[in-house]
């Protein structure tokens, strides 16, 4: 049975609210009263904070990361590593690699993994620039931290195959993250330890 409503503005918020992931229509409905009850300050910052995150963050230009400025501030930190990068699959994986405090390399999103049933094919992924990134003579070892399914591995194999011939160190994450499991959603100190215990990955898929 349909949800009845007093106002249709408040229809049209409780149909915005459930646009996003995660968020039912009555986990919706909580969320626009909720808003009905804050100050017109708070709503105009909340409104302004979601307005300027969609039209003025950027991506970082060399790891693909989202930031404030042409280049973010873990590759403008020079105590990081630059001849070690690893390859994450999105923003996410980022953050909480940076939670573990293990890892003081960079970072290249690759903003998703190789999925035929979605339609994803490797031109949509950032693989053309971490192999121009690669190439560039500065990149001494690639971690492949990507989740550990089918997509990921097939990924991890692709990115594999397109670096024969390149001269670089290519490791792939302990096993410590168990399969099908996705980066984000791993123990900080597990995903700490599957860094630290990277084994090369021609390694990794040996009998």
């Amino acid at each position: 049975m349909l949800q009845k409503y007093p106002s249709a503005l408040l229809e049209d918020a409780v149909n915005e609210f459930a646009k996003l992931p995660g968020i039912g229509r009555k986990t919706a409905l909580r969320l626009a009263l909720h808003a009905l009850k804050r100050t017109q300050e708070e709503v105009t910052a909340f409104g302004s904070a979601i307005i300027r995150l969609r039209d003025e963050v950027r991506r970082c230009k060399v790891c693909h990361n989202i930031c404030d400025d042409d280049v973010c501030s873990i590759c403008n930190d020079p105590a990081r590593d630059a001849s070690l990068v690893c390859v994450v699959e999105n923003i996410k994986d980022v953050m909480a690699i940076e939670n573990t405090g293990q890892f003081k390399g960079l970072y290249h999103v690759l903003g998703g993994i190789i999925s035929p049933m979605e339609g994803i094919g490797p031109a949509d992924l950032e693989i053309e620039s971490l192999i121009a990134r690669i190439r560039s003579g500065e990149v001494k070892e690639i971690i492949l931290a990507l989740s550990t399914t089918m997509e990921g591995d097939t990924t991890n194999f692709y990115i594999y195959r397109k670096l024969s011939g390149i001269d670089i160190r290519v490791s792939v994450i302990a096993r410590g993250v168990s399969i099908g499991d996705e980066i984000e959603y791993t123990d900080e100190i597990t995903l700490g330890r599957s860094i630290i215990n990277r084994t090369a990955f021609n390694d990794s898929f040996k009998i």
